[in-house]
């Protein structure tokens, strides 16, 4: 894999989880903000971590793999500027995920959390809510606060 091929994969990612939120929600126009490829093998892994410091730096180290503020890649859903690369983890079969910023997280919340697909997650500083869907290769997220925030970064 090369740069190219990581940006396209990206780029897949964030199609295919627009794709999965515009199939369940109303939030057609939700930018993303996140977007994050699960390693499938840790060769994988290994050739992806060098592909993604090319095209940003580390902006948080996590157990499952490093977090980068990226120059922005265009895609379907608007500007991405955080990428993460993933750990190969065998509970992860899906290709990434992309999570996406929606105009009132509390409405949205009140409205989606008790259908199907949709679980919350609740961190030490932010919450999500994870849609899942077996007919999609991805999974789609909506944050609250955005990731971006929570690491307090500025735009590149």
């Amino acid at each position: 894999m090369n740069r190219e091929e990581l940006i396209s994969l990206v780029q897949m990612i964030v199609a295919e989880a627009k794709e999965l939120s515009d199939k369940h929600t109303t939030e057609k126009s939700a930018p993303v903000n996140y977007a994050c490829v699960f390693s499938q093998s840790s060769e994988e892994f290994e050739t992806l971590l060098p592909l993604a410091h090319v095209l940003g730096s580390v902006v948080e180290d996590t157990k499952m793999g490093p977090v980068f503020q990226i120059k922005p890649i265009d895609t379907v859903a608007g500007k991405l500027e955080l990428l993460k690369i993933r750990k190969p983890d065998q509970k992860r079969v899906e290709r990434g995920d992309a999570d996406f910023t929606v105009t009132n997280y509390s409405e949205f919340k009140k409205m989606y959390l008790r259908q199907p697909g949709f679980n919350l997650i609740v961190r030490e500083n932010m919450e999500m809510i994870e849609l899942a869907d077996p007919a999609f290769n991805v999974l789609t997220y909506f944050s609250n606060p955005i990731l971006f925030d929570v690491l307090m970064l500025k735009h590149i």
